[in-house]
This record gives structure tokens, sequence and C-alpha cells, in this order.
């Protein structure tokens, strides 16, 4: 019978924050789309309104896609499956290909200004964190 190794303390707090970060990413995406009042959005700055506003359709899917994914993927790995690496893969593809959209082509910088690019790539850094942390996870065999 193969045992296998007990993740660390570290594993623990990595996983339960990647969890409590993934659960405000799909409240973020719940309140943008569907809980949003229109005295709250007219509150906004312009500019901001201005960009939701422009945002192609399928933004909505692919940012839920990927906020969904990611806690799914948390789930997983605080279950220690292995097929938490694959959905935070597929959630990581789906936050570039989100925050890439969004810093580039619907030139967030140029209406809201440099510091508009800060959460997008803290965003995308944790994505990229989970993805490859998760896989160490796997190969340190704390993964079933």
């Amino acid at each position: 019978m193969t045992t296998t190794p007990k993740p660390n303390t570290a594993f623990w707090i990595i996983a339960v924050l990647a969890l409590l970060w993934n659960i405000i990413g799909v409240y973020m995406w719940l309140y943008e789309y569907f809980l949003m009042t229109d005295e709250i959005r007219d509150s906004l700055p312009p500019e901001q309104v201005e960009i939701m506003a422009n945002a192609p359709a399928w933004n909505m899917y692919l940012y839920g896609l990927a906020v969904i994914t990611g806690l799914l993927a948390s789930l997983l790995l605080l279950m220690r499956k292995k097929s938490a690496v694959g959905v935070f893969m597929l959630s990581l593809i789906a936050v570039l290909a989100l925050q890439l959209y969004w810093m580039f082509a619907m030139d967030i910088v140029e209406k809201m200004g440099p510091s508009s690019l800060i959460m997008p790539l803290i965003v995308i850094a944790i994505a990229i964190f989970e993805y490859f942390y998760s896989k160490g996870a796997a190969r340190n065999g704390w993964l079933m």
C-alpha cells in the first residue's frame, strides 16, 4: 500500500487563501453582472462606466469562467485532488485572455491612467502562482 506524503502547513494556508481569493472573484463577477444597481453604476467614474458598457458580450462569460474555475480548482486543491492542476490551468488561460484583452484592446490605460494596470497584473500574477503551486503540490505527491 502506498501512502501519500502529508502537505506542510504552508500548503493549507495557501489553499485556504486561494479559496478566499476565488470566492471574492466569484462575488465580484456576480456583483458586476447581476447585483449592481443603476444607482451604484451612476456613482462610478464616467470612464469606468464607459469601459464596462463597451465590453463585448463574451466578456461576462469569460470572466465567469475564470472565477468559477478558480473557485473549483481551489476546492479541489483543498481536497488534495490532482485535477486541481488542470482546472487551475483553465482558470489561468481565461484570466490571461480576459485581462490582456482589457489591458490592450480596451485601452484602459488611456482611459483611466497607468494605475488601472495594477489590479489586472495582480490577478494575472495570482493565477500564475495558483497554477504553478498546484503543479508543485502534485509533483510533491500532496495531491491524489
